[in-house]
């Protein structure tokens, strides 16, 4: 008898979300989706608001990310209004999303994906999460925490907030950095980075290994990729052209403010979240295993794979390990996990870079901007990935149209699929067990959506 397994709620991800598994009359798999059933409403609620409002609006899309959608907010209400915010300005506003990136890769790694290496996939679900992994590493228990706080604590002390963040404003930062914050928060970055060189070692010698055979079978799926790179062609997390890379490895850069028309966005029946898709491609959309059309995949292992080389030197050298042992593009679900501590290193190597350039302390900080008509698209690639906010604006300012992207919905399709995939190895004849669901589970938390 056919019959469906409801995975409600899947865990240990940032949002809900839940799985539906058909199953056919031999206990085999012939369908399964993944839903997300969370009506968010922002692109029309903010209309008719003056525009300068938006930064401090839709930073509450996230709780996890908001500085992301505060600092592509900022950027596109800047393209709205004609204003280029002066070079400490923006180099403020990319530290802060720098800093956020930072203690988010290390949130995902240790608090919500260790568990299914360090404890066991097949451990009980008592044991198999954050409070397990304490137990079992204590000393690196705390000093995880301690980071994360350190992180935290960077962007509450020089910006006010270190969530709903208000300290970018139309036209530049709405205060500057101290010669003092910054000797202070250069240290602090030193140590992190020190961390995450620390955590990268660790998970390679310790964590990896036990699930690399996991790798090239779970959640496996052939897809493009999108990030955005410098005019060198590295990965840059602030600015620059976005690139949409097909499967084969050959990709096209475009500008931000054109992205329509490189990406559409397809409605499916099961989702309030939209399913953006690579319109240029002109293969339509389709999530089919064995012949998908037009999907492509953010995130992390996304920005490894359009990158040609990464800015700083000690991710570079990470990076040309990763890709001697995986090759270009990587195509396995779960190397999420491995090319997201690339960009741990990556982001605090950056943020260094940055408190290191005196320019920072310029007290020349914001562009005097001016309301009036006009079209801003401002793109930053959040942690979940490319992150687009596009909004017109009338003569007073208004708001009178937005649309956004949001990292996580780039990756809605491909989730489908990987759990379809994930679904289909591993349940077989009607048998399943709390393990074999966590490691459908694992196919969706790898993307941290």
């Amino acid at each position: 008898m056919s019959r469906t397994i409801h995975i409600s709620p899947i865990t240990r991800i940032e949002g809900h979300a839940s799985i539906a598994i058909q199953l056919d009359e031999q206990g085999n798999v012939s369908d399964s989706k993944v839903h997300f059933m969370s009506l968010r409403g922002f692109e029309k609620f903010v209309e008719g608001k003056p525009a300068e409002e938006l930064p401090r609006i839709v930073n509450r899309i996230c709780g996890i990310c908001p500085w992301h959608h505060h600092l592509a907010s900022n950027k596109a209400v800047d393209r709205c209004f004609g204003v280029e915010p002066p070079p400490a300005g923006r180099k403020l506003r990319e530290l802060m999303q720098t800093i956020a990136h930072a203690e988010d890769k290390l949130l995902h790694f240790f608090f919500l994906a260790a568990a299914d290496f360090v404890i066991g996939p097949d451990s009980d679900y008592s044991v198999r999460n954050v409070i397990g992994v304490a137990k079992a590493n204590p000393e690196l228990a705390r000093k995880v925490v301690q980071m994360r706080y350190m992180a935290k604590m960077i962007l509450e002390r020089f910006a006010g907030k270190t969530i709903h963040p208000v300290a970018g404003v139309a036209g530049g930062f709405s205060k500057p950095m101290t010669e003092k914050d910054r000797v202070e928060f250069l240290k602090q970055m030193r140590e992190l980075l020190d961390f995450a060189l620390f955590t990268i070692d660790f998970a390679k010698t310790s964590v990896f290994p036990a699930y690399l055979d996991a790798v090239q079978s779970l959640g496996v799926i052939r897809t493009g990729f999108i990030g955005t790179v410098d005019e060198k062609g590295r990965l840059n997390l602030f600015d620059g052209k976005i690139r949409l890379m097909k499967p084969d490895g050959s990709f096209t850069d475009f500008d931000p403010q054109d992205y329509t028309d490189y990406i559409g966005e397809q409605v499916m029946p099961y989702s309030y979240g939209k399913f953006p898709y690579a319109r240029c491609w002109n293969e339509g959309f389709s999530l089919d295993l064995d012949s998908p059309r037009g999907i492509y995949r953010s995130n992390c292992l996304a920005r490894i794979n359009i990158a040609d080389s990464m800015a700083t030197p000690l991710a570079q050298a990470e990076l040309e390990e990763f890709r001697e042992k995986f090759g270009r593009p990587a195509q396995a679900t779960l190397l999420y996990h491995w090319a997201r501590l690339i960009e741990e290193v990556y982001a605090c190597e950056h943020a260094v870079e940055l408190l290191e350039d005196p320019e920072i302390t310029d007290t020349n900080i914001r562009t005097k901007a001016e309301p009036g008509a006009g079209r801003g698209v401002g793109c930053v690639e959040a942690p979940r990935g490319t992150l687009i906010h596009d909004y017109s604006t009338d003569e007073n300012g208004l708001i009178t149209r937005a649309n956004m992207i949001v990292g996580t919905t780039h990756n809605l399709g491909p989730i489908n699929m990987s759990v379809n995939q994930s679904a289909r190895l591993l349940i077989r004849d009607g048998i399943v067990d709390e393990g074999i669901l966590n490691r459908i589970e694992m196919s969706v938390r790898a993307y941290d959506p």
